[in-house]
């Protein structure tokens, strides 16, 4: 069982009068962590005490915070083990997957460690007379409230980010993996002064607490409800907003590529993770001609997954979340088969304990349908047959969510249709993940709002100043 403290105002332990949440296996519904609630009271200490800091730490030369991420992501890696096996206890997470989410925060971390002390403003060709220039500031207090389907590599991302600019972090781990967000700002804690990071724990009351509070930013990656509901707060307080929310990220299969291989594509996106990826595949438009091959295949990768707890070695589909989220998955399958469409595999809630789900193909989909228009978040391939790549385009933009999208093509004209058509933050073309390192892009539309990784992430996170300064009397320095 973890244990868990918060952070307030440079004191572990404190706070946490507002009761107590216990976390369960998702593989076996076991108990795995205790976490405190903060009261309305304490986050507003959290905040005051946060802001007692900020002027401090915003002073502090930007090589000294950049260093002081450095040894935070040395105390990351050296706890990077307990990390994984804490996600992976929270929410399911195959191990080697868990593994990988840390290596990535880690990563990031030195990332924002190397870009920070580089970053400047830049100098404006004013009179002769007069020096004009536009510097760089932190925006003060920010709130960072983090998903729990990557807890680390988002965490760290928003975290450094936000440090390394010399803002203070306020930050409120998702309740369904608390442990891991406590080992993370302990790791963290050890390199910074006091009082630079704050450790908030508890429920959706507890970030809705906070992102009413007076602070100069609040950050979410999470669902589209709860970030509409931080964009309100944002209005009524006047913080600046950033925002990665919900997604149902299209697939569209032109007609001149592998099928098989097209299936590969598809499985790796609609399934890794157990579907829990905010840019994982939620909907394929699949073209006439290779469709019937395309499902076969499809059908056929599912069923070889290596399904179980995910701290087994060799698991590929560990449980969902929690019986909750399983039930919204299930209801939106069995809802599209109420309307006609077809469970080629999966699609049954399996006995025994956990909150596991099958991978699931569902073929005869329609585009209107709540399984393709809304997010599922699970390990669920619905299947919209189209009779032309233009068809294909059309639905995949026809959404209100602008996350990302994926095209399989063979043909380059399709390929820069794609990019130019599609009203999403990130396209990508013949894989359904990768990228360059230190690539950005802002989500549109029902996904948020502003950068939410690579160097751009530091400019969000930053206000900028201009300054005119003239030599007194209208002479000359």
């Amino acid at each position: 069982m973890y244990t868990v403290a918060q952070l307030i105002g440079g004191v572990w332990g404190a706070g946490g009068e507002g009761g107590e949440l216990v976390v369960h296996d998702p593989a076996d519904g076991s108990p795995v962590t205790t976490v405190p609630v903060a009261t309305a009271d304490e986050v507003a200490k959290a905040v005051e005490a946060a802001r007692g800091a900020a002027a401090e730490w915003a002073a502090t030369a930007p090589a000294e915070r950049a260093a002081a991420l450095h040894r935070a992501a040395d105390a990351v890696e050296a706890a990077a083990d307990e990390l994984a096996q804490a996600t992976t206890a929270e929410m399911g997470k195959p191990l080697d997957d868990a593994r990988g989410g840390v290596a990535a925060g880690i990563g990031t971390l030195r990332q924002y460690a190397e870009l920070g002390p580089v970053r400047g403003g830049r100098t404006l060709h004013g009179a002769s007379s007069a020096l004009d220039f536009m510097a760089p500031e932190p925006r003060g207090v920010v709130a960072a409230i983090t998903p729990w389907n990557d807890p680390v590599a988002v965490s760290c991302g928003l975290l450094g980010a936000a440090l390394v600019t010399g803002n203070v972090v306020l930050y409120k781990p998702s309740e369904r993996t608390p442990a891991t967000g406590w080992l993370l700002a302990r790791a963290l804690d050890q390199a910074l002064p006091a009082g630079v990071l704050s450790l908030l724990t508890g429920g959706a009351e507890v970030g809705a607490a906070l992102a009413g509070q007076d602070v100069d930013v609040v950050a979410h990656v999470g669902s589209t409800a709860t970030g509409r509901a931080i964009a309100a707060a944002g209005a009524r307080t006047g913080a600046k907003v950033l925002l990665e929310n919900g997604g149902s990220d299209p697939l569209v299969v032109d007609a001149d590529v592998d099928p098989v291989w097209a299936a590969e594509q598809a499985a790796l996106g609609c399934f890794a993770n157990a579907g829990q990826i905010c840019v994982a595949v939620e909907r394929i438009y699949v073209h006439r001609d290779v469709a019937e091959d395309f499902v076969d295949a499809l059908v056929g990768r599912a069923e070889a997954l290596a399904v179980g707890p995910g701290r087994d070695p060799g698991t590929q589909l560990g449980p969902l979340v929690d019986r909750r989220h399983r039930d919204h998955v299930h209801g939106q399958v069995t809802a599209a088969v109420a309307e006609g469409a077809r469970v080629r595999t999966g699609g049954t809630v399996p006995d025994g304990p956990g909150a596991f789900y099958p991978a699931t193909v569902v073929s005869d989909c329609r585009h209107e349908m709540v399984l393709v228009r809304e997010e599922t978040f699970g390990p669920v391939a619905p299947v919209v047959v189209v009779d032309s790549f233009s068809e294909g385009l059309r639905c995949a933009a026809d959404s209100p969510y602008g996350l990302a999208a994926t095209v399989l093509t063979g043909s380059m004209s399709h390929a820069h249709r794609a990019w130019r058509e599609l009203p999403v933050g990130t396209v990508k073309v013949n894989a359904v993940f990768g990228g360059a390192p230190g690539g950005a892009a802002q989500p549109r539309r029902g996904s948020g709002q502003g950068f939410g990784y690579g160097p751009e992430l530091l400019d969000e996170f930053s206000a900028v100043k201009a300054v005119h300064i003239e030599a007194p009397g209208g002479g000359h320095w």
